[in-house]
């Protein structure tokens, strides 16, 4: 339920979680919300993209082959899994630089493989996440350090391994390789484990990413946010052509220079007092705000960061929070699923700050942007399948 009606939501979209709600839905507010034209081009290769990436680990789970395959037959019977709505072989043909349909006479079988390029690109991000491996064990002890208890369920670690840039063999390669830093515990329903936070640091060790832009901001002779309140405040970015009313601008700004706790900062703030919720909201925006800027591509599934919600303290809807925030998130819901983006980190659809694990990444995505595209011929890599 939100705050406001569908047409003032769209003059105004910026609401303190604390206000009283009116009826009008959630699904009403994300259908509201104004739309940034960059994103939505993006995602909408993106949504294709994910099924490309569950496909190829398919392909390349199956070591025992060489070059790894999969059957067609196989991979039709999780075509409603993997949402392949025209089914596997059609899905695989949109994407000729990226697989290979043959046929194999000794079974009788149509199989898919990866293509040169495909295989050398899954290569080099392997090199590229291993090379970046004391960067991982960073930003999973950032991770756990937001945690209010210091944990979190291995469960929840394995829904953003892709984003946060680990090894697919991180529970070996990072978690019991530094036990210094790290615990696995049973949790408290079977066959569940815990990952504990077992390193000590001193206060202000971690500095949060925003800090890096209000460092920047101050010295700046233009700076665009008011320099006595910019220690609490965070870089804003609004789609082309939202209005922006004063009554809202008044609202950023009283917001920008609220007090709150940060996102490596103990959480003490348990009042329910109108002041409070409202530094609890901010201190929530701040642990999202640090969690996208963790991510190798600044940005991740809303169903995948809400599995942390409650070890963060967030008493709040994590979709609502980001609708709250449209200068600091993006909320996309293209492709059946609600993908939030830092909106700071990007331009014109890139990473203003890439690394290399981002740049091989979108390697493969530039081949899903090609799809059929500088083929020479109809079918000159696929051999006809029926």
């Amino acid at each position: 339920m939100r705050t406001y009606t569908i047409k003032s939501l769209f003059k105004h979209p910026f609401a303190f979680s604390i206000t009283i709600r009116s009826k009008t839905t959630s699904a009403q507010y994300v259908a509201s919300r104004a739309r940034d034209a960059t994103f939505e081009k993006l995602m909408d290769k993106y949504k294709n993209f994910v099924k490309v990436i569950a496909i190829q680990d398919l392909i390349l789970s199956n070591p025992n082959k060489t070059p790894p395959c999969i059957s067609l037959d196989f991979l039709s019977k999780l075509s409603q899994k993997l949402h392949l709505n025209r089914g596997a072989p059609s899905f695989l043909r949109k994407y000729p630089h990226i697989f290979h349909i043959f046929y194999d006479p000794t079974k009788s079988q149509a199989f898919c493989r990866l293509t040169g390029t495909a295989l050398e690109i899954s290569r080099k991000e392997e090199e590229a996440v291993n090379a970046s491996l004391p960067l991982v064990v960073d930003r999973l002890v950032r991770l756990l350090f937001m945690s209010t208890s210091k944990s979190l369920p291995l469960r929840a670690v394995f829904k953003v391994w892709r984003e946060l840039g680990l090894p697919d063999d991180f529970e070996d390669s990072v978690i019991v390789k530094n036990p210094n830093l790290f615990r696995l515990c049973d949790g408290n329903e079977p066959s569940t484990h815990v990952l504990k936070l077992v390193g000590e640091f001193p206060d202000n060790h971690f500095t949060a990413a925003v800090e890096n832009w209000r460092v920047t901001e101050c010295c700046r002779e233009d700076c665009s946010v008011d320099r006595m309140g910019i220690r609490y405040s965070f870089k804003h970015v609004y789609p082309p052509g939202m209005r922006l009313s004063k009554s809202f601008r008044a609202k950023v700004k009283e917001w920008q220079s609220l007090p709150y706790l940060g996102p490596y900062e103990d959480l003490t703030e348990k009042k329910k007092t109108k002041a409070g919720l409202k530094r609890l909201e901010k201190r929530a925006v701040a642990i999202v705000h640090e969690f996208l800027s963790l991510t190798v591509e600044k940005m991740v599934e809303v169903e995948k960061i809400s599995h942390f919600r409650n070890c963060f303290g967030i008493d709040m809807n994590m979709r609502d929070l980001f609708l709250d925030h449209p200068g600091m998130f993006y909320l996309s819901i293209k492709g059946k699923r609600h993908t939030v983006f830092l909106r700071e980190a990007y331009e014109r659809g890139r990473l203003i700050d890439p690394n290399p694990v981002y740049d091989v990444r979108r390697k493969l995505l530039d081949l899903v942007f090609l799809g059929r595209h500088d083929m020479l011929e109809s079918g000159s890599e696929n051999e006809n399948v029926g």
